[in-house]
């Protein structure tokens, strides 16, 4: 009989993770149960078949506690900042750090430290699926987003590529803001500095000191008029510091957005994927470990303070009874031989 994918339960520390391997151990995923975090991606590398790690994820229990830079984690219901924790959704104000004083900065919504439970599993030759289920979302939890959802992630993880797709369903009585996105870290060397990046967006959105877009039309800056921040063309990165969000993204042909990262010494490529929304990128030269090492590809469905933006506010709403899921994913090119 021919092997299938193989699951296991394992820990890091005290933490529950998950622990996917091909049939040929030709690629490995490590999952944490807390925030489905994605801690570890593997791919099959060089004649020799050793196991090449491309993601820089959180390496101990400690760091996935502390959320330091957010590595890998999953955003919802908002994601990267909401400008001084505070909006106003269907005429009321939510606080989301009531009594905070000085620094109001909240980061990459509540799921990413939420424990989810897995709640079914499909192996086959090819490909293994798991599908992660929390309902900690509700009224009494967060302060400041009183609304009740159920999130589900599910993980298709095959030779080379992981994809991901997160849902959300609104199981109370009023309408809900939502959107979801992703802050994974991929490397292909060390530092990223010679790695080139091709990111298929026309507009920069254009921030304040506090990385806050501007109001209204003000935050769209043609990517024509901003030269140094272009990536349509495969550039390399160099010393070049980033932590900006890309809109107006092209579908390639096959109808799915792809930013890409290449390894032009070797042509090993990551295609960071997704369905729709925006690309944020940050070249981690604030992280606490390891800085640029990695750079942070995050597929979001809307901009930094989308709950504070009326232009998002239909993009945002998620009524009762509803569901809304939100794609995307990275798939891996060894180089030629």
């Amino acid at each position: 009989m021919t092997a299938e994918y193989r699951i296991a339960e394992d820990r890091l520390g005290g933490e529950p993770t998950l622990v996917v391997s091909a049939p040929d151990d030709s690629a490995r995923v490590v999952l944490a149960l807390r925030g489905a975090t994605l801690l570890s991606w593997q791919v099959r590398h060089g004649a020799a078949g050793r196991l090449k790690e491309l993601t820089d994820g959180y390496r101990e229990e400690e760091e996935l506690l502390s959320q330091d830079g957010v590595r890998a984690g999953l955003m919802a219901p908002f994601t990267n900042r909401v400008a001084d924790g505070r909006y106003r959704y269907d005429g009321h104000d939510h606080d989301l750090l009531p009594g905070r004083l000085g620094d109001r900065t909240i980061y990459h919504g509540l799921v990413r430290e939420t424990p989810f439970d897995l709640v079914h599993t499909t192996t086959t030759t090819d490909s293994a699926r798991l599908l992660l289920h929390t309902t900690s979302i509700r009224p009494d939890r967060y302060p400041g987003y009183p609304f009740a959802l159920d999130v589900e992630v599910e993980f298709t993880v095959t030779a080379t590529e992981l994809s991901i797709q997160i849902r959300a369903t609104n199981v109370g009585d009023t309408t809900a803001p939502f959107a979801a996105g992703w802050h994974p870290y991929f490397t292909l060397s060390r530092p990223i500095d010679d790695l080139l990046l091709h990111i298929p967006a026309h507009t920069l959105i254009r921030t304040d000191a506090s990385l806050i877009p501007l109001t209204g039309d003000a935050a769209l800056l043609a990517l024509d008029d901003c030269p140094g921040m272009d990536f349509r063309a495969p550039k390399r990165l160099g010393d070049a510091v980033i932590d900006a969000c890309y809109a107006d993204l092209t579908p390639g042909p096959g109808g799915r957005i792809e930013t890409a990262l290449t390894d032009p010494a070797t042509g090993e490529e990551l295609r960071v994927w997704q369905d729709r929304g925006y690309m944020h990128v940050f070249t981690g030269d604030t992280l606490a470990r390891d800085r640029r090492a990695s750079i942070a590809l995050e597929p979001v469905e809307t901009m930094t303070n989308a709950f504070n933006r009326p232009e998002h506010a239909a993009a945002l709403a998620l009524e009762p009874g509803r569901r809304r899921e939100f794609g995307f994913g990275v798939a891996h090119a060894a180089p030629a031989t």
